[in-house]
């Protein structure tokens, strides 16, 4: 045991961090209308939003998923009307991707109901819990970075 009384700090922040946000989705989802989205889809939508036209195989290494993996996302996604495929001018072989309208407006909507959860939630701690929170911030943040660069590699 630690300074902290907890035995595995890193296992239980993994602890922690998967339950807050296996609930953060729970909550988000309820009420929503449309299909349900899979994480490996919303995550492939984001990514098309932020990079117009990108082309699968560029989403499949974005993603670390396999292309095979991808491109089963993508014909979901096209088929719920929510992605476009189109050739790529240059290269016919090449698929670009381009989240629709109504994928934007899912994901924003998705984005200010989590934001506003969360804000009601933290609003409700104590002074110091919310200091805490806020303190930890920049460590998890290099917690995340340490995590991409290892799945980057050298």
């Amino acid at each position: 045991m630690d300074i902290t009384g907890i035995t595995d700090p890193p296992d239980a922040l993994a602890d922690v961090l998967s339950g807050i946000q296996r609930l953060i989705r729970r909550r988000v989802r309820s009420g929503l209308t449309g299909p349900r989205l899979r994480g490996a889809q919303v995550e492939l939508l984001q990514l098309a939003l932020a990079n117009p036209g990108i082309s699968v195989s560029a989403a499949a290494r974005e993603l670390y998923l396999a292309g095979n993996s991808v491109s089963t996302l993508v014909n979901q996604l096209t088929a719920a009307d929510l992605l476009v495929r189109e050739t790529d001018p240059d290269d016919r072989r090449t698929a670009r991707l381009l989240a629709t309208p109504e994928a934007e407006s899912r994901l924003r909507t998705w984005h200010d109901r989590r934001t506003a959860l969360v804000r009601e939630h933290v609003g409700r701690l104590g002074e110091n819990d919310r200091a805490a929170l806020a303190a930890a911030l920049p460590a998890l943040r290099r917690l995340a970075e340490s995590l991409h660069e290892e799945v980057e590699g050298p």
